[in-house]
């Protein structure tokens, strides 16, 4: 990787690190350190779930780096087709990443924890979208996602002031799952990740798939989904040797011993 984006690999837990004093934020080549990170996450079978987290206290991300945007860096042409801090990567990505969100994640940084099917935030960690009151819009997912995860009128808010929200008050809306003291971050993270990669593999990458695909349909229709064949991870899961060897191990009271197939 590179000194902006440290990896760190423990289990089948891969642990991403911004670290770009002071501000953490994303330029080109930070973007695609990210990418090449998600893009290992995906290819490498032994690894089963990513935290990407801030390095020191203050600042998660705050998001696309101006200052390299006003020195002639283009977001769209120069990031090119992995996406701003490679969330294109996310939209097929089989295996669950946790946002470990130790501070101020602004703009793009919030787009990135928005990406993360979990997020765990520190005690202090704010969140916000600013972009229009910088004459733009957070459409690197922010204006897509937000409102999939709040209630409309909280979403819009945020999206139309640019305010910035408490962790307390994303865990009231249930933004993010666990609001913990600094100290506990990484720790409270890395355990939420061994709970994943105490799951089936193919098990995990069938919900990821599945909540992808129904996302926007009703419930009968999601089913209909289901039964159709069209979803491989989920046909693969079915007729696994890990779905005979669930329900084995439970009968014999031992642990499952998973092989991803």
């Amino acid at each position: 990787m590179t000194e902006q984006v440290r990896t760190d690999v423990d289990g089948g837990v891969l642990t991403v690190t911004l670290d770009r004093p002071k501000a953490n934020a994303i330029d080109v080549a930070t973007s695609q350190a990210l990418h090449a990170a998600f893009d290992r996450l995906r290819r490498e079978d032994s690894l089963r779930v990513a935290v990407v987290t801030g390095a020191g206290d203050r600042f998660f991300s705050a998001g696309w780096d101006l200052k390299a945007a006003a020195g002639g860096e283009d977001i769209d042409a120069d990031h090119g087709p992995t996406g701003f801090a490679g969330l294109t990567e996310f939209f097929t990505l089989d295996k669950p990443v946790i946002a470990a969100v130790n501070g101020l994640a602004l703009g793009g940084g919030f787009e990135l924890a928005l990406s993360a099917d979990l997020i765990v935030a520190a005690e202090h960690a704010e969140f916000a979208l600013p972009e229009v009151n910088l004459g733009m819009v957070a459409d690197s997912g922010g204006v897509l996602r937000l409102p999939k995860r709040l209630p409309p009128a909280i979403a819009s808010e945020l999206l139309l002031t640019g305010r910035r929200m408490t962790a307390a008050e994303a865990e009231r809306w249930g933004l993010v799952n666990r609001v913990v003291p600094p100290a506990d971050l990484l720790v409270e993270a890395t355990e939420l990740a061994q709970q994943v990669c105490a799951a089936a593999p193919l098990a995990t990458a069938a919900v990821k798939e599945i909540t992808r695909r129904t996302g926007s349909l009703d419930v009968e229709s999601g089913y209909h989904l289901l039964r159709s064949g069209e979803l491989p991870n989920y046909r693969a899961m079915l007729t696994s040797a890990d779905a005979e060897e669930g329900p084995r191990s439970f009968a014999e009271n031992r642990p499952p011993r998973w092989t991803g197939s």
